[in-house]
């Protein structure tokens, strides 16, 4: 054995150099100007900066007009045109809506910012009932509000039909169906509702399945029924032809959106199903709908569909437009969740069988909220972009924001040379507004399942 070999230092080191201070401001320094690389690419960039968002700051802000009653006020002004968009915010927020009637609208925005706050904040209690009262009262509600209520429930698709299959012959025997008065049948409603939303409440993880059933099966009698009355609540009706601007805009991005994404988990379900009719019309579905243009499908639920309706039959065009986006997101929807469900390992499943569990009670408690956990960029990218689509309804007739915002150019007491840039400029405001505020609460919820992953 050598014995020179030493393991132990017999001699001082040198003095090294103090540490670099650590903090926020250095690391932005060392990340910016850290070699010829990123000095370069940082003096590139603001270069851009200086060349596109400055002339656009001063183009909103700092040259602009602020006041006026018409165009007048923007003569001269090389900056926006703010007193356009204060004199149509109205038009752009609500299009033809009757002016006496917006509390409506302002009541339903109110009611659904109150409803969907608590659901965005993971320790809000009370989950289950807000998430009822979100999903199952609010639509009802927002839809009373919206319409009137006052609604000839036999003229939609085959309500007359049914009516008259079910009730002709009752009252051809001389049975009078004088219950049915419009209160009554509201008053049926709403207990079918408070039903549901009692089912749902006492149901456990075990009987959830069973309880979602219970409340489909009372809404579909309850629906039934309604079919043959006319439904009147005392408010003045207002058609969806009158509707407009961002109100429109929101009602088809968070129909959309709301419907979407369970119709895109069954269809995924579906489409991985072991039962091969389930699978073949699942497949057959995707790709029908991933198959066409969503230009193609706001064409065809407007101007084909009632072509094939019965005499005497119509279904509301903004109706129509609403059922065509759910189905058309629904099919890109379910392909982001396949991918999800694809990437949870066998072994979860096999641990779920060995616990005893059956299959809807693996794919709600172990499968599902791992795939969607890992999904969320796609979903919510899906969400972006339906939120963004929306604006092809102006094809149809159906004048969203951007529609709006393009008929208030044709007012000739606000013709000026900055007046289509402001228009523009405040309607991608609006949308950078929702798709950032969308994309960010998605963030949390990414950094939250990867804090329960841990």
């Amino acid at each position: 054995m050598a014995g020179d070999a030493a393991f132990v230092r017999t001699a001082l080191t040198a003095s090294q150099p103090p540490p670099i201070p650590a903090g926020p401001l250095h690391g932005i320094v060392r990340g910016l100007f850290f070699g010829p690389l990123n000095i370069a690419l940082t003096l590139f960039s603001i270069f851009l900066i200086a060349l596109l968002v400055l002339p656009l700051m001063r183009f909103l802000f700092v040259d602009a007009a602020w006041q006026g009653t018409d165009s007048t006020a923007c003569l001269g002004v090389s900056g926006a045109c703010w007193p356009f968009i204060w004199a149509k915010l109205g038009q752009f927020i609500y299009g033809v809506y009757p002016e006496a009637l917006r509390w409506r609208p302002d009541l339903v925005f109110a009611l659904g910012a109150l409803l969907l706050a608590p659901l965005l904040v993971q320790s809000a209690p009370f989950k289950r009932l807000n998430a009822f009262l979100f999903f199952a009262i609010y639509p009802v509600a927002g839809f009373v509000l919206l319409t009137g209520g006052n609604l000839d429930l036999k003229h939609f698709l085959l309500g007359r039909l049914l009516a008259w299959d079910i009730f002709g012959s009752a009252t051809a025997a001389g049975l009078h169906l004088s219950f049915w008065s419009d209160y009554g049948a509201s008053a049926l409603l709403l207990a079918a509702l408070a039903a549901a939303g009692a089912t749902l409440l006492r149901a456990r993880a075990r009987n959830a399945a069973l309880a979602v059933l219970a409340v489909l099966a009372v809404f579909a009698v309850v629906g039934a029924m309604l079919l043959a009355v006319d439904l009147d609540l005392g408010l003045a009706p207002v058609e969806t032809r009158s509707w407009g601007g961002l109100m429109v805009t929101l009602v088809v991005a968070v129909t959309g959106i709301v419907a979407s994404l369970p119709l895109g988990i069954m269809l995924a379900l579906g489409r991985r199903s072991e039962m091969p009719i389930i699978r073949l019309l699942s497949v057959i579905f995707i790709e029908f709908w991933r198959g066409v243009p969503l230009i193609t499908v706001l064409f065809f639920a407007t101007y084909m569909l009632p072509l094939f309706l019965p005499t005497g039959v119509s279904v509301d065009g903004l109706l129509r437009v609403l059922i065509g986006v759910a189905l058309f997101s629904a099919a890109y929807m379910a392909e982001v969740v396949r991918g999800g469900l694809q990437a949870i390992p066998r072994g979860q499943y096999e641990a779920a069988q060995a616990l005893g569990l059956g299959y809807w009670r693996t794919m709600i408690e172990v499968v599902l909220p791992q795939a969607l956990a890992i999904v969320i960029p796609g979903i919510v990218n899906n969400f972006i972009g339906l939120f963004k689509d929306t604006t092809l309804v102006l094809i149809v007739a159906i004048f969203d924001l951007l529609g709006q915002l393009r008929a208030a150019f044709a007012d000739p007491a606000w013709a000026g040379p900055t007046t289509l840039y402001t228009g523009f400029a405040f309607a991608g405001i609006i949308y950078f507004v929702f798709c950032y505020g969308m994309s960010r609460y998605a963030h949390l919820l990414e950094l939250r399942a990867a804090a329960v992953q841990r």
